[in-house]
């Protein structure tokens, strides 16, 4: 069996009203990654990830890139261990 890691991203840059979250959700839908995206107070986004670390760095690729109207200048990135309490890949409301 593979084991689960966990990813928890900070992503600054031109990343809000781009349809970034959104972007996220398909791109994490498509590879399997659960977790969710977020908008933030500061203009950030940020993503708790989970799924095998190697389809992790997959999602990191696409997180990087972003939509097309989108401009990621920095992206923290934390990995943590997985706890699996996530079921599906879900937007949730801004904070």
């Amino acid at each position: 069996m593979v084991e689960k890691s966990r990813v928890h991203l900070i992503v600054e840059g031109r990343v809000q009203g781009v349809g970034f979250r959104y972007f996220t959700a398909d791109s994490a839908t498509e590879l399997g990654v659960t977790g969710w995206v977020r908008n933030r107070w500061d203009d950030s986004v940020e993503i708790v990830a989970e799924g095998d670390r190697e389809t992790l760095e997959k999602f990191l690729q696409r997180v990087r890139r972003g939509p097309r109207t989108a401009f990621v200048s920095n992206l923290q990135i934390d990995w943590e261990k997985a706890t699996g309490q996530y079921e599906g890949f879900f937007v949730f409301p801004s904070i």
